[in-house]
């Protein structure tokens, strides 16, 4: 399977993916391992930005395609739905999905801005060259839905009071379900 997990930046998204990908012994394609090549040489939004992360974007799908399908491959984004470079690279992961043969399960979080604007400034982000300035992204929500089309399957779940653990955990289970996968309990619920 794919699971994409889109949200706002600051969420947690990595953070839970992390967590996902070991109980679910997968790969995790976080979207700052491509973005960063583009980040560090590049004019933000220029023309060469996006050629960057085009060429970085197609290396690493066509190493996701060498992947045994019975690997899980994890991938977080930022997408909105009134993005025409969002959607581009939506239909990327679809097409990734569709070549790969495996179902794309889509999970969208939602977190409220109060506590979005506290998780975005942490020390963490600024370790890892991501942004942590609050009005960069959420500004007004309303404007900015978060793309989540074209899945097998969807989760929305709403992660404002929930630790990186406890969403991983509703999120491992929903894959569970709809995949019909069975959870090992000896080590905790990894995938067999």
């Amino acid at each position: 399977m794919i699971i994409h997990i889109n949200s706002y930046p600051g969420v947690g998204k990595l953070a839970i993916a992390k967590i996902l990908q070991e109980r679910l012994q997968g790969r995790l394609l976080d979207n700052h391992s491509i973005y960063n090549v583009a980040l560090a040489l590049t004019e933000f939004k220029s023309p060469a930005y996006f050629d960057t992360i085009r060429a970085v974007r197609e290396i690493a799908y066509k190493r996701v395609l060498e992947l045994p399908k019975g690997i899980p491959v994890i991938l977080t984004n930022a997408h909105f739905a009134d993005s025409a470079w969002g959607n581009q690279c939506w239909d990327a992961v679809k097409e990734l999905s569709r070549l790969r043969g495996v179902p794309l399960l889509i999970v969208v979080f939602d977190c409220s801005v109060e506590e979005n604007a506290k998780r975005i400034q942490s020390l963490d982000r600024e370790l890892k060259r991501k942004p942590r300035d609050p009005t960069m992204f959420r500004g007004n929500v309303e404007d900015k839905p978060l793309l989540d089309r074209d899945g097998d399957h969807l989760l929305r779940l709403d992660i404002t009071g929930l630790t990186a653990e406890e969403a991983a955990t509703q999120v491992g289970g929903w894959v569970m379900d709809v995949t019909g996968a069975k959870l090992s309990q000896d080590k905790g619920p990894h995938v067999r």
